[in-house]
């Protein structure tokens, strides 16, 4: 439905409206301008707000103001899915509400206001719009905006809500398909060095051998994949920030939880084996790695998911396919590198991420089928934030000071990881292509204007990240005939220096 039309909400509610009535009309009107401006009724403290959507300036630090999508009669989220961006965070359109740290006098009304009167003062530009179809209930990203610092937190909309609940049973039968026992699953022990056996240094010797031809590009990349899979508890903690299926109790018995803990117990054996087999290989400096993991953990992650489990499980989707591929290459030049035991390793670890990939991406479909307006407005703006590597806060607390101001030690890995093949923008270009593929993004039946915009995005999305792709290729071509090839020394393998493309 690229043609379907934009809606508007009557431009005035009943008088009589209950808190509950006035936030759900509230929500219809997230994503659209507004042509009056009344002051948040509720007191915050100044690291939590809360705050109406209706403030309207002329011009906007980032993305569109709200006086040119009136102009050009589109909404501000279709101004922004139309524009063509492709990475970085996605701005708030000027229409709706800045955090708090950027406010200023002008642009906020100072007159007080009843939660009536702000329900009735949320009418749309004057531009004519359609109405939505009767029994439209909206959809599951227009809830409340709160800022908490400079992010926005809980988008979840009570639609999104229902949605999610309703979906209990169907997790319930469908999830536990894509989970192991540990009875049925592969254990480190089971792949590495047996401790307990005689022949335990003549296996290690073996181990250490056969470890030895690995090229330290592929070493870098290697550690930089354990290190993202050792911070597993940072993924635990995301999943654990999602409204309505957060584990609520850290045993919780609803379907959501139990998949939270039982995908994570999976996960952890991943990080457990890469580890204990870079341990005993002798190849990397394990003080740093190990350093470099528990900066990682404690410095978290920040995938901009706003508590929101559309926008989160869109992120697993494109992540565990990400991860697979990394890891399915990983084994591929392991095996090439002469290592058949890092190869069986490592494929065996993608084999999870592609059983956990289809999971995500089930659930996903599911929210398609429930709210399809919701789940394409989740999926473009993931798109438009680009997806963030789990690692992206890696540090070690010496990379920068040994390769120079403004090197940074995630952008160089993931710049080694391109040069050797392992994950490249390609790559990137191509999972979004699968996973429109997957929710079969071109016959979505959409209902809302901006969701239809959304769904063209998508569709033309993976174009614009391979001539991306292109132009880096052009450039690194061109600093290689140029011998202007950047190199990057990595404290993982004893300080040595890499190419980074």
């Amino acid at each position: 439905m690229l043609g379907a039309s934009r809606w508007a909400q009557p431009a005035a509610a009943p008088q009589q409206t209950s808190p509950s009535a006035a936030m759900r009309l509230t929500a219809w009107t997230l994503r659209r301008p507004f042509q009056k401006t009344s002051p948040c009724p509720v007191t915050h403290d100044g690291n939590h707000t809360y705050a109406r959507a209706n403030l309207v300036h002329a011009s906007s630090s980032g993305g569109s103001s709200s006086s040119s999508n009136a102009q050009t009669g589109l909404s501000p989220t279709a101004g922004r899915n139309l524009s063509g961006a492709s990475a970085g965070p996605a701005s708030r359109p000027a229409g709706l509400i800045l955090p708090p740290g950027f406010r200023s006098a002008p642009m906020i009304a100072t007159a007080a206001a009843t939660s009536t009167e702000i329900v009735a003062s949320a009418a749309y530009s004057s531009a004519p719009e359609a109405s939505p179809p009767a029994g439209y209930r909206g959809h599951g990203l227009d809830g409340p905006i709160i800022w908490l610092g400079n992010q926005r937190v809980h988008s979840l909309s009570e639609r999104g809500r229902d949605v999610m609940r309703s979906m209990s049973n169907w997790a319930a039968k469908e999830l536990p398909r894509y989970l192991k026992s540990a009875e049925r699953s592969w254990q480190p022990a089971d792949l590495l060095p047996d401790s307990a056996s005689p022949d335990f240094y003549d296996q290690v010797s073996a181990l250490r051998a056969a470890s030895a031809n690995l090229p330290n590009d592929y070493l870098v990349v290697l550690v930089g994949d354990m290190v993202t899979e050792e911070a597993l508890p940072s993924y635990m903690n995301m999943l654990n920030t999602l409204d309505e299926t957060r584990d609520e109790t850290g045993a919780s018995d609803t379907p959501w939880a139990h998949w939270t803990r039982h995908w994570t117990a999976e996960e952890n054996r991943h990080g457990d084996v890469l580890n204990k087999y870079l341990y005993l290989s002798g190849r990397v400096d394990m003080h740093s790695v190990e350093s470099t993991i528990q900066r990682l953990i404690g410095r978290g992650l920040d995938p901009k998911l706003e508590n929101n489990p559309y926008l989160c499980f869109v992120y697993t989707s494109f992540q565990e396919r990400a991860t697979r591929i990394s890891h399915g290459n990983t084994a591929r030049l392991a095996q090439y590198h002469g290592d058949v035991p890092l190869a069986k390793l490592t494929g065996l670890i993608a084999s999870d991420e592609a059983r956990h990939e289809a999971a995500y991406t089930a659930i996903v479909a599911e929210i398609f089928e429930r709210d399809p307006d919701g789940a394409m407005l989740a999926f473009a703006d993931m798109m438009r934030k680009g997806i963030v590597m789990p690692a992206h806060f890696v540090d070690d607390d010496w990379h920068t000071q040994a390769n120079g101001k403004g090197t940074n030690l995630f952008v160089d890995y993931a710049a080694v990881a391109d040069a050797i093949g392992v994950y490249t923008t390609n790559d990137y270009a191509n999972i979004v292509d699968h996973l429109v593929k997957r929710w079969d993004i071109g016959n979505v039946k959409v209902v809302t204007g901006e969701a239809a915009e959304a769904q063209a995005f998508l569709i033309k999305h993976s174009e614009r990240i391979r001539r991306l792709a292109d132009l880096q290729m052009e450039r690194r071509m061109r600093d290689r005939k140029r011998g202007k090839g950047r190199t990057a020394a990595f404290s993982w393998i004893f300080k040595r220096e890499v190419a980074l493309g």
